[in-house]
C-alpha cells in the first residue's frame, strides 16, 4: 500500500513539476554595482529592496504591503501601482544566503492578469570581486495557449528601476563610510 501511495504521489509531483517548468520564457536585466556581494544581497535578501524601491519610485508604486510573513520563505508581498487600480501580489519560495538567490512566484496581476499562467522573479547577486557584483534580475513566465496570439509579457524595468536604485543606494553609503 506504502508503494503504491508514494508512486501515486511520484506521478503527481511529475506533473506539477511537468507544469511547472512548461517552455518559460525570460526576460533577464543585469547591472554591476560597485560594493560586495554581501552587502548587496542584505538590500536584496528580505524586504529592503522591496522597501526602498517603492520609497524612490512613489509615482510608480503606490504601496508596498507585507501581506504575510517576515521577508523569508512564505512571506507575501502586495505592490499597489499608481494610481492604484493595478497589484501585483507574489510569494518568496526560496532565500539562499549561500548561492545569494531570492526567487518569488506570483500570485495575481502582473502578467498573470493579461494572459500569463506562470510568474516567477529570481534576483541572483553573483560575486565579481571583493568590491564589485552584478545583480542579475530574471522574469521567467509562461503564456496561456489561448493568449498566445496576444503575446502578453512581464515588464522588466521596475526590476532594473530597483537595481538603480540599489546601486545609488549602496554606492553613496559605500563613499559615506
Amino acid at each position: 500500500m506504502l508503494k503504491q501511495v508514494s508512486f501515486i504521489f511520484f506521478l503527481i509531483f511529475s506533473s506539477y513539476m511537468r507544469a511547472e517548468s512548461q517552455d518559460l520564457k525570460h526576460l533577464t536585466n543585469e547591472l554591476e554595482v560597485n560594493v560586495a556581494a554581501s552587502r548587496v544581497w542584505e538590500l536584496y535578501r528580505h524586504l529592503g529592496i522591496s522597501m526602498l524601491t517603492a520609497q524612490q519610485l512613489k509615482n510608480v508604486i503606490q504601496n508596498a504591503q507585507v501581506l504575510e510573513g517576515d521577508g523569508g520563505v512564505g512571506t507575501m508581498l502586495k505592490l499597489t501601482f499608481a494610481p492604484g487600480n493595478l497589484s501585483y501580489t507574489e510569494r518568496f519560495i526560496e532565500v539562499n544566503d549561500e548561492k545569494k538567490v531570492k526567487v518569488a512566484k506570483g500570485l495575481e496581476g502582473g502578467c498573470l492578469a493579461i494572459g500569463c499562467s506562470v510568474q516567477i522573479v529570481r534576483f541572483d547577486i553573483v560575486e565579481k570581486t571583493s568590491d564589485s557584483c552584478i545583480i542579475k534580475s530574471d522574469i521567467a513566465y509562461a503564456v496561456k495557449e489561448e493568449f498566445e496570439a496576444n503575446d502578453p509579457k512581464p515588464n522588466i524595468q521596475l526590476l532594473a528601476a530597483a537595481a538603480q536604485i540599489a546601486k545609488r543606494f549602496l554606492e553613496s553609503s559605500k563613499n559615506d563610510a
